[in-house]
């Protein structure tokens, strides 16, 4: 049995993304439901205009500047024998801030851990 057998791998989930045209004024899914318990995260927003997150399609929890991006890496603050995760079936919602977006999309690029 090698040295890394027993590791948990970090693994990545399909790139999650949104045209510019679709960030609307109200709130749109960034893709589908995680497919994992999600340990980090990260939403690049790569158009020209500010957007809103969502964490549940309704209140404005965070907000990323035009042209950056925010990581999330919520296991880093796991308690004692546990992981804190972003649940399985979580979704993601994002909205423009003031303008509408002239050019790039949104992206939402999603890592989970595996024992295979």
């Amino acid at each position: 049995m090698g040295l890394y057998s027993l590791a948990i791998r970090w693994r990545p989930e399909e790139l999650r993304s949104l045209a510019f045209g679709a960030v609307a004024a109200s709130y749109t899914a960034l893709g589908g439901p995680m497919d994992n318990s999600v340990i980090n995260y990260k939403i690049s927003n790569l158009t020209d205009a500010n957007i809103l997150v969502s964490y549940d399609g309704v209140n404005d929890h965070d907000v990323v500047a035009a042209n950056g991006f925010v990581l999330y890496d919520v296991a880093s603050n796991k308690g004692k024998g546990d992981i804190l995760a972003l649940t399985k079936g979580a979704q993601v919602y994002v909205k423009r801030e003031a303008g509408a977006p002239a050019s790039g999309n949104v992206y939402l690029t999603v890592f989970y851990a595996s024992n295979n």
